[in-house]
């Protein structure tokens, strides 16, 4: 069976396994959620109606009211490669929300995890 390319995943199939990430290092669904929220824009309102309308990770980033300016900040390695250096704008901003996950998970503190 071919691989889908992971734009066209849906963000609701990835999103529980954002949280049971977090989960398994004492972390929590409401800290996952205010890290996509930062970065995309999205109220509570509008994340949740991306996952029940199972939108693709595509269609997901393309809605998002408003990527936050300092986005650009957010760099490091996620799966051998460094973020900042993706050429894709899509394929940057979904590393950009693994990086932040795995910095999550990893225990960094929200405030410089949301590069405030």
């Amino acid at each position: 069976m071919p691989r889908q390319p992971i734009s066209k995943m849906k963000f609701a199939d990835l999103y529980p396994l954002y949280i049971q990430k977090a989960n398994r290092k004492n972390r929590s669904r409401d800290e996952v959620d205010q890290i996509i929220c930062w970065l995309t824009g999205y109220d509570q309102a509008g994340l949740q109606q991306q996952i029940d309308s199972e939108a693709t990770l595509e269609t997901f980033f393309a809605q998002a009211p408003a990527m936050n300016p300092n986005c650009s900040m957010i760099k490091g390695v996620v799966c051998g490669v460094r973020v900042e250096e993706i050429a894709d704008p899509l394929m940057q901003k979904i590393r950009y929300l693994d990086k932040l996950i795995d910095e999550l998970a990893k225990g960094r503190v929200m405030e410089k995890i949301l590069r405030y």
